[in-house]
């Protein structure tokens, strides 16, 4: 590039367009070419309002555009100031880290490196030919550091809201009231950029728009027709008229090159419904199905034996598959299913938990659950509620029940009592069926931590349940008023609770079922196919090793096989 007048440098034509811009850092970077949504992006960047929202899916790229931005905006103008601000101050420094290297390494950006004398940190640093100033030409700052006397041409927030700092409407509150600070921070005729996905149902990038932001959504699929209007103007108009172009785009992917249909199905199933339409879907509005995110239809129903299982389990969500004989507890159109296939061996179990909620000292039921484990499916063989408080006969049913399913572990509860539910319960347990104890506590708000628990392990259709016991989770509160015997069912409490503070009157039974779930998490992520694969192994292993007992009268452990 030439040489103008005071040793600036003459920008080509071409690089005046971000979009080339970015094509020539993703070919340093040695990625794929951009794609057509990143492509949308960085030309929103260059063109929108000086006061812009980009709301797009989840790795997409946004921070690698945004940072490729800055540098972009230096390119041009050595003398602006750019201040980037995240939730975490790791996470800003990330991002200005970044931007060093790509002045650092690609050659076309070699005039804008930091000459001798100027700040070269990753806090803060300047570039080669910009003038003396007071502030940095890129500075890194969390939401929640020091952004009093901070000034700058163009602030982009990269992400400053966090599940760590979202979680509560206290903390939503404050996070709006910090990024205020923004406006004055920034110069007569600067700009402002918020980048991010939405945390809760409640955004910061829901209200911001109130304020004289203009907010563009990239989803990862193409909305259907009915989710449209949810959107309004704010979704881009590049998937609006490929839609029009295409209407049977409608739940396919907007960036195949980025996210194709399969990636998406894992990602879904990761996060959950809720999640996904909130964090992939850019859709924080939940409909009232997709407020309840715990559907009956994603369990399978099937009959259970407590000693042995099958391997493997297909869902199905088949009309012809549909139980009607059961008792219909969840909104209309959400039903029990049967599975469509049952495959391999009946073997057995790789583990046993039981899981109880103690009652508020005889205020309500003590509640549990018993999941038993194999090859990442979850089978549930037992959940119910005993009433008593702390009571022998409370005491003696749990105890029965833990040895009426040979259980390998009992989690407690013991967020309130100071774990004295445990000690009552352990000399039945000495006495009738010696078995391990432990007690959990939970920190985290309990209607979001059950259903972050139970949402992708449904989602995945690895829940098993029996009809029995639903039919009993049912008969088992006939005795209360018809007006409170809902309250406390299982399959109840799972269709109403909503990630609303004090969602649920009543959800012990499906606080004790997520506490066994949760036990299980880490193991139930293992693919199926491959534990059955090392399971089957380790039983030939066995039988050639009986084999060889018998037939050389030696035990082949230790023996150097050909």
């Amino acid at each position: 590039m030439k040489k103008g007048k005071q040793s600036k440098v003459v920008v080509p034509e071409e690089l005046k367009d971000f979009r080339n811009f970015v094509f020539l850092v993703w070919e340093h970077l040695g990625l794929p070419n951009p794609t057509k949504v990143q492509y949308d992006i960085a030309s929103f960047l260059q063109y929108g309002p000086r006061r812009k929202t980009i709301c797009a899916f989840r790795g997409v790229g946004k921070s690698y555009l945004t940072s490729a931005f800055a540098v972009w905006k230096l390119l041009l103008d050595p003398d602006i100031n750019v201040l980037v601000v995240s939730a975490s101050k790791t996470r800003s420094d990330d991002f200005s880290t970044f931007t060093q290297r790509l002045i650092a390494e690609m050659p076309i950006l070699e005039h804008l490196r930091p000459k001798k004398g100027q700040r070269d940190s990753k806090i803060a640093f300047d570039v080669g030919p910009a003038s003396a100033a007071h502030a940095p030409s890129v500075k890194s700052v969390g939401i929640t550091g020091q952004l009093t006397g901070s000034r700058a041409d163009y602030i982009i927030a990269d992400d400053v809201e966090s599940l760590n700092n979202s979680a509560t409407q206290g903390m939503r509150e404050k996070l709006g009231e910090l990024v205020k600070e923004f406006e004055a921070i920034i110069k007569p005729g600067g700009g402002i950029t918020f980048l991010g996905t939405y945390q809760t149902e409640m955004s910061l990038y829901t209200v911001i728009p109130d304020r004289g932001y203009d907010t563009r959504i990239w989803p990862a699929r193409y909305p259907v027709e009915k989710k449209l209007p949810r959107y309004g103007s704010m979704l881009s108009p590049l998937i609006y008229d490929e839609l029009a172009d295409d209407p049977e785009l409608e739940g396919n992917p907007t960036d195949p090159d980025r996210f194709d249909d399969w990636e998406l199905q894992e990602r879904e199933a990761s996060y959950g419904r809720s999640g996904f339409a909130m964090q992939f879907m850019l859709d924080p509005s939940l409909s009232d199905a997709e407020r309840y995110p715990l559907k009956l239809s994603d369990l399978v129903v099937m009959d259970i034996n407590p000693e042995l299982a099958p391997e493997k389990v297909i869902h199905s969500s088949a009309p012809d598959k549909q139980l009607r004989n059961l008792p219909v507890l969840g909104f209309a159109g959400d039903n029990f299913h049967q599975p469509a296939q049952v495959l391999g061996e009946w073997v057995e179990y790789k583990g046993s938990v039981m899981a109880i909620d103690p009652s508020g000292r005889g205020s309500d039921e003590t509640s549990y659950a018993v999941v038993n484990i194999l090859n990442g499916f979850l089978w549930v063989l037992e959940c119910s509620g005993v009433e008593g408080g702390y009571g022998e006969k409370t005491m003696q049913t749990l105890t029965d029940i833990a040895k009426k399913y040979k259980v390998k572990q009992v989690l407690i509860e013991s967020n309130f009592g100071d774990g004295m539910f445990t000690e009552l319960l352990k000399p039945y347990l000495r006495k009738t069926y010696p078995v391990t104890t432990e007690e959990v506590r939970h920190n985290i708000q309990k209607e979001k931590r059950i259903i972050d628990t139970l949402e992708p392990i449904m989602n995945q259709h690895k829940l098993i349940v029996s009809p029995k016991m639903i039919d009993d989770d049912f008969t088992s509160t006939k005795h209360l008023p018809p007006e409170k015997a809902p309250q406390y069912r299982l399959f109840h409490q799972m269709t109403r609770i909503t990630k609303d503070r004090g969602a649920l009157l009543h959800d012990d039974r499906l606080d004790a079922l997520a506490m066994a779930v949760g036990y299980w998490v880490e193991a139930a992520g293992k693919d199926a196919d491959e534990a059955i694969q090392e399971d089957k192994a380790l039983r030939l292993n066995r039988e050639l090793e009986d084999f060889m007992q018998t037939a050389i009268g030696r035990d082949p452990k230790g023996m150097n096989w050909l």
